[in-house]
């Protein structure tokens, strides 16, 4: 052999073993393979799903049964199993420990020909971003239930989101076979809890230990799943005890798709025969303009109904080219215009992408993102629409997990991922600067719980920072902040296991053992009372002065808008000149920050400017604004002050016997009951309570049930708090600010 044909050789050698880095070695194992999940199917070939649902439900475990019987992986992994390997999409070493998802995570896989984008998204109300920013650029959605569990209130959430972003989804009833499973409980409560017009078009053969299979309600079949790991679907007759039922639930189904279908609702009305495609046809019409809800039934840990909802997914969601998806087109010195994006793939319309999610990854920031127009080649230029900024594509990859695999280009319709670029989550990325296209940014919710957080080691500081920097960027709801006053470093987030979950990381990431304080709650104050104000403001020094008064009233928001602020110029004439008013309402916002009652902000406040006066050379927007602050400081020492906390939902289960204690234990933290359910040996409470109050409450729970109970629990409204609370925190900050007389002050005194 030559040198020559030697060297060709080990190229071709060093080219594969590259790849074969980009190659997941336990769910890719050939060039072959490689080269069918890299190809690109047409648009009415691709779904992009997320898994959703509350916790414990089996988001995870579905997710990994998917990828197991659509090929991507070899092997299936339990979440909390014995084999320390875990699922595929619970790739971070803490979510394998605790047994629970925390970040979202994409793969894709293929199933009769249709390419699948999957997001397998976390339960907890803690990590409800996750969720929110994978909705966002989502097409579809399952919705899975507990048989047992039932609709939880993070099920009304992740329900609340869904229609936020108005996504079509299905229902999946998973772990029919857990005791007390009843999936026909749950279909009442997702029509009498959640208000959909939902019906089965599966039934389980049997419950518990005894489910052997599913009936396809609109096939009138029974399937059967046989094999080791119940790959094998084997179809039969209904068995003759489930006959009757099985009509009469086709019925059902046919009655609640006539009362938002017309087609079938005629074909029902003129007593024609409906056929199985007249109903399929009727679902999927029905589901994507969500009026109708498909409910499948199984149990993913037996490997049970998870291939008939692979097909629900093709036959009843819709493809990217179904979904309107809207941007705003900006015009010079005119308002923007709403454009149509077009979905299809066609390459000479510009390319809009949106970057949804950020993360830290081995060769720098990771940017998930989603196409909606167009196509992206690597080695194109795009566009960050709010920045500006050009970046030169590098390197594009498709995500399965925490694996990469390159690919050459993107279309319209793909979740893809992409290096080197820096942007904030909700950035809209185009190929044409000059046809600046925005698209809806995420919704993200406020943090309720905030902690004292400071490393452990003074010489940690510069890994402290690192984290702190990496994780506020990648987690909208992780809020960092120096408090000045109090001289400690404040994190915000969406409860106590949100911030736990990051403590915990930078110190196995980033090798910064942290030390956190009890966690603070995000309190507000506000007006009981409207209380008017004059102010003042004259400053005169030398040179040229300041000069502004402003009058008006600051008065309290009803309480469905407390965690407001508000503004209203009602003044008339020229008193106070229009360049001014911005300094007015800069003033009052500034002074909102923090209160002088409590050091809490100010909310559900509308300031009403109603006149005032100005000089012809000493007044400024810097005057109103100094002005404005004066008379929110007037209002402070005049007005009727309150304390707002938040109120949170709260649901607790655990069995009958200990009903008692758990509404004596919700009453001795102001808990106020809502309501009650009880089935077969257990009973749910709902219940508002101070959050102030639910520190702590999850180990006085299982104390109180024996580990037996469990609670879940989301944020509500902000409700003034009671007065002995109200004094505490009044006496406390008034303490730390050095507001109160001296211990040997008041000795003297007393002498």
């Amino acid at each position: 052999m030559t040198l020559l044909k030697i060297l060709h050789v080990t190229k071709k050698i060093r080219n594969l073993t590259i790849l074969s880095k980009y190659l997941n070695t336990r769910n890719v194992r050939s060039m072959a393979s490689y080269e069918k999940y890299a190809e690109h199917k047409p648009i009415d070939k691709i779904r992009n799903i997320g898994i959703s649902a509350h916790i414990d439900s089996g988001k995870t475990t579905l997710t990994e049964r998917i990828l197991f019987y659509t090929g991507r992986i070899e092997q299936m992994h339990e979440v909390k199993g014995k084999d320390n390997v875990g699922a595929v999409m619970d790739s971070m070493e803490l979510e394998r420990q605790r047994g629970i998802t925390i970040q979202s995570a994409a793969t894709y896989t293929i199933w009769k020909e249709h390419n699948i984008n999957i997001i397998d998204t976390p339960g907890h109300v803690d990590f409800t971003v996750e969720v929110e920013r994978s909705l966002r650029v989502l097409d579809a959605a399952v919705l899975v239930l507990c048989a047992v569990g039932g609709v939880q209130s993070q099920s009304l959430t992740v329900n609340r989101q869904m229609k936020r972003y108005n996504v079509p989804f299905l229902a999946f009833i998973n772990k029919l076979d857990r005791l007390g499973a009843n999936p026909y409980r749950v279909l009442s409560q997702m029509r009498s809890k959640l208000n959909h017009n939902a019906a089965f078009v599966q039934l389980p053969i049997g419950l518990e230990g005894n489910n052997r299979g599913i009936i396809d309600v609109i096939t009138q079949q029974a399937i059967y799943f046989d094999g080791s790991f119940g790959e094998n679907m084997r179809f039969d007759e209904i068995p003759q005890d489930m006959r009757t039922e099985s009509t009469e639930r086709r019925h059902e189904l046919i009655e609640h798709l006539s009362n938002v279908d017309e087609t079938l609702g005629d074909l029902f009305l003129e007593g024609k025969s409906i056929e199985i495609g007249d109903i399929k046809n009727a679902i999927r019409r029905t589901c994507l303009k969500r009026k109708f809800t498909p409910v499948f039934v199984g149990t993913a840990l037996k490997n049970r109904g998870v291939q008939p909802l692979l097909d629900g997914v093709l036959d009843y969601l819709p493809h990217p080219g179904e979904v309107k998806n809207v941007g705003l087109k900006e015009e010079e010195a005119n308002e923007p215009i709403q454009i149509v994006l077009d979905p299809t793939r066609n390459d000479n319309k510009p390319f809009v992408a949106l970057a949804f999610k950020l993360e830290a990854g081995k060769f720098g920031q990771l940017t998930y993102m989603r196409c909606y127009q167009g196509m992206l080649k690597k080695g194109d230029n795009i566009y960050n629409a709010r920045t500006k900024r050009k970046v030169k594509i590098a390197r594009l990859v498709r995500l399965h997990s925490n694996t990469m695999e390159d690919v050459n280009e993107v279309y319209a319709g793909d979740i893809f991922a992409l290096f080197g670029v820096d942007c904030a989550s909700g950035d809209t990325f185009v190929t044409d600067i000059k046809d600046t296209i925005s698209l809806e940014s995420i919704y993200v919710p406020d943090p309720v719980v905030s902690m004292a957080i400071s490393p452990a080691n003074t010489k940690d500081r510069d890994n402290f920072s690192k984290a702190i920097a990496r994780f506020t960027k990648e987690d909208p709801t992780f809020h960092f902040c120096f408090d000045s006053d109090n001289k400690e470093t404040i994190v915000s987030g969406m409860g106590e296991l949100h911030l736990e979950i990051y403590a915990q990381r930078m110190e196995r990431e980033y090798n910064c053992p942290v030390i956190m304080g009890k966690p603070k709650v995000a309190f507000r104050e506000s007006l009981t009372a409207p209380c008017e104000f004059d102010y003042l403001h004259k400053k005169q020094s030398g040179g040229q002065g300041q000069y502004a008064r402003v009058t008006g009233i600051i008065e309290p928001l009803p309480p469905q808008k407390n965690t407001m602020l508000e503004f209203t110029d009602e003044t008339v004439g020229t008193n106070i000149p229009k360049q001014f008013i911005p300094g007015v309402r800069r003033g009052y916002l500034a002074m909102a920050e923090k209160g002088l009652l409590s050091g809490n902000k100010l909310s559900g406040l509308k300031f009403r400017l109603i006149d005032g006066a100005h000089h012809i050379v000493d007044s400024s927007e810097l005057a109103f604004y100094l002005a404005a602050q004066g008379a929110v400081k007037e209002v402070f020492e005049k007005g009727s002050w309150q304390v707002l906390e938040p109120i949170m939902s709260v649901e607790v289960t655990a069995p009958d016997e200990f009903q008692g204690a758990v509404i004596a234990n919700l009453n001795k933290r102001h808990g106020i009951v809502t309501g009650t359910e009880g089935i077969e040996g257990w009973f749910t409470i709902y219940a508002e309570v101070p959050l102030n109050d639910m520190f702590g409450y999850a180990g006085e729970l299982r104390s109180t049930t024996q580990g037996k109970g469990e609670f879940s629990m989301e944020y509500c409204r902000y409700s003034p708090c009671l007065p002995e609370v109200q004094e505490k925190l009044v006496y406390e900050y008034q303490k730390a600010m050095g507001l109160l007389p001296s211990e040997k002050m008041q000795k003297k005194k007393k002498n």
